[in-house]
């Protein structure tokens, strides 16, 4: 899996491509935890547009990160769900805690 990484102000937004699942979750954690401290992130959005299949490590890696921002005080938002990702999202109850947004430039207006 790719992930691609744009910081705006206080704000990074991920693109992920591919699959989000156990065999990926792990290096994109690490690596978008070191951008996170690095540019002092404090707004996240997942950008979910190339993404083609999420499972709950996936799931795990958003709401660790939405636990990591709110705590600093920030939001996480997702953006450009397919249909396939919306019904993993909706069953995970993620909605309850992470906005989603139609796209990016929605997102950056509201967070």
């Amino acid at each position: 899996m790719e992930s691609f990484y744009e910081v705006q102000g206080n704000k990074l937004i991920v693109t992920l491509n591919g699959e989000l699942d156990h065999h990926t979750a792990k290096s994109i954690r690490t690596e978008l935890d070191q951008v996170v401290l690095k540019k002092r992130i404090e707004n996240l959005i997942f950008d979910m547009s190339q993404l083609r299949f999420i499972d709950s490590s996936g799931i795990g890696l958003i709401l660790a990160r939405y636990k990591n921002i709110l705590n600093i005080g920030g939001k996480v938002a997702v953006v450009n769900v397919s249909s396939r990702v919306d019904k993993i999202f909706m069953m995970s109850g993620l909605y309850r805690v992470i906005t989603k947004y139609e796209n990016t430039s929605i997102a950056l207006k509201h967070m």
